[in-house]
């Protein structure tokens, strides 16, 4: 069982409970469809009635309010069933990735203490070795037959438990800096922060009973496109549920753009949740190469999140798909939603670095830690107050640093660096940790990156920087083309290093290129720039 971070909190008149707010949908509109996932079909009231055998289960099986359910499932309707009936049961889910090896299941095991764990039947090996070493591990089910026995054998309703706003909600970071945090959420904060609040074209619900009203009354159809184990997607089929739509899910293990697609037009789907260039890239190398396949004319939304999108990938999605807005949102696991870009076809933008519109609770926060001036060029961390995390689980070093109190407000601070233009927009610049030092130069990847994404034969670009005797640290370009791997980086790198000259400084420009297959990313879609510094290191022959 976990302790907020921060004492002293009390149920408040007016509360925000996830599985409550769920319920409330639930009983408004218990015939529409709430989950796709390829030939099964879940309406919310039969979504709801298996989420309450979950919770039932879950009480059966001893798991107490406030303790910990690990959910290692792909994107199926199991997942969401689990959520909710770990919610309902006061329990608190914890995502796992499925694809993780022995010592990443068993140190997120460790770290969250869980005392149950839903799971792929692929992971049973794993999850029993965890189980003998892990004492507070006390069951493992494997979704399929286990799982549907397990709730056929509750002999009753979901239990009654205490419901507040204060209850908790844990999401495990992807370890893009690290080994994965929990960061520890009010259910009301995660509600406004990242769930949409119940916004329907206007501001955030004031009452919890306000979310009926604010229900679409033709409902949207969302695509998760990205695996329910990050925050983007998870937070994406919150999103949908709590306002009435229908999460699709791809039944397709991987992902298949041609397929993505196919189930886009044969579903109606009008949003498509996915992750920067990862997913973008090949949904729009699909459209161009079958551009009669698909009649796509029900989709109304791309919304990125999690990874910004590249300047050539927007340009091209709007050209391939006109009718479409595309929204690059930004935020983190320890902020919710921060700030967001809207792009249409037409429409001119920003050139260079992401620029994104940012919500009245962000700031950049200079090395002061006090909001930045608009149009002063001073570069700080992207930050945001109100409704935040209350912090790290277990980790309270990591959480004094992450959420500062300054002037009596508390602020959760992201790793990324930016400025903020004289229009008040964000101008993202990269994340700290991997700005790159050379020769005293401080060179930000992601500037880099965009300006390599621009050249043609460019596929996906990763930039790091490696040991260097002169400089200290050398620009690498870890680049996947359009050609494969047999273009030579001899070939290229010259060309590539003049391209970035033309639209950066000299200093920036990549003085190494490595080749590869496919560049380096985290199961979130994110860059893995440790998989590609360790490329460019061996690459390079030097030293780590």
């Amino acid at each position: 069982m976990i302790a907020p971070v921060r004492a002293g909190t009390t149920v408040a008149a007016v509360t925000f409970h996830l599985a409550d707010l769920f319920e409330r949908v639930a009983r408004a509109v218990p015939a529409r469809e709430a989950v796709v996932w390829g030939e099964q079909r879940l309406t919310y009231a039969e979504l709801d009635r298996r989420a309450d055998r979950v919770a039932a289960a879950l009480a059966e099986a001893e798991v107490h309010p406030g303790d910990m359910v690990a959910v290692g499932l792909r994107n199926r309707p199991e997942h969401l069933e689990v959520l909710l009936g770990a919610l309902k049961a006061g329990a608190v889910p914890v995502n796992l990735n499925h694809r993780y090896r022995r010592a990443e299941l068993e140190h997120l095991l460790a770290d969250s203490g869980a005392s149950l764990v839903v799971h792929e039947p692929e992971m049973a090996a794993l999850v029993a070795d965890a189980t003998a070493v892990l004492p507070t591990l006390r069951r493992a089910i494997a979704v399929g037959p286990p799982y549907e026995a397990w709730l056929a054998a509750t002999g009753g309703g979901p239990p009654q438990v205490a419901r507040s706003g204060d209850d908790l909600y844990v999401l495990y970071t992807g370890g893009t800096t690290g080994r994965p945090k929990g960061v520890v959420w009010r259910h009301e904060d995660v509600f406004f922060a990242a769930m949409g609040g119940g916004i329907r074209g206007g501001e955030p619900i004031a009452r919890p009973d306000d979310i009926v009203g604010s229900l679409a009354e033709v409902p949207h159809r969302a695509l998760a496109a990205s695996p329910l184990t990050h925050g983007t997607a998870q937070w994406f089929a919150f999103l949908t549920l709590f306002a009435g739509g229908t999460v699709v899910l791809s039944p397709d293990p991987t992902l298949e753009p041609v397929k993505l697609l196919d189930l886009v037009e044969s579903e109606s789907v009008s949003y498509v949740g996915l992750v920067g260039d990862a997913i973008a890239v090949p949904i729009a190398d699909a459209l161009a190469a079958h551009p009669d396949r698909w009649e796509l004319d029900t989709l109304t939304l791309l919304l990125s999140g999690g990874a910004p999108l590249s300047a050539p990938t927007r340009r091209r999605l709007l050209e391939l798909l006109p009718w479409v807005v595309v929204v690059d949102s930004y935020g983190t696991s320890e902020t919710g939603g921060q700030a967001s870009a809207v792009h249409a076809a037409g429409m001119a933008e920003p050139a260079g670095r992401p620029v994104f519109e940012p919500r009245v609770e962000t700031a950049v926060l200079g090395p002061d830690l006090r909001p930045v001036e608009p149009g002063r060029g001073i570069v700080g961390r992207v930050a945001r107050r109100g409704h935040i995390p209350l912090g790290y689980h277990r980790d309270p070093a990591a959480t004094a640093a992450t959420f500062p109190v300054v002037d009596g407000v508390r602020w959760a601070l992201t790793g990324d660096q930016a400025t903020v233009d004289e229009r008040g927009r964000i101008v993202l610049l990269g994340r700290g940790a991997s700005t790159i030092n050379s020769g005293g130069e401080k060179i930000h990847p992601e500037e880099v990156e965009a300006a390599l994404r621009e050249h043609p034969s460019v596929y996906d670009a990763v930039v790091v920087g490696v040991p260097d005797e002169r400089w200290g640290e050398r620009v690498t370009a870890v680049v996947s083309t359009r050609f494969g791997p047999e273009v030579g980086a001899h070939d290229l790198a010259d060309e590539l290093a003049e391209h970035c000259r033309s639209r950066l400084a000299d200093f920036k420009a990549p003085r190494s290129v490595v080749i590869v297959d496919a560049v380096p990313r985290l199961d979130s879609g994110k860059s893995d720039r440790s998989r590609a510094r360790e490329l460019a290191v061996r690459a390079a022959g030097v030293g780590r």
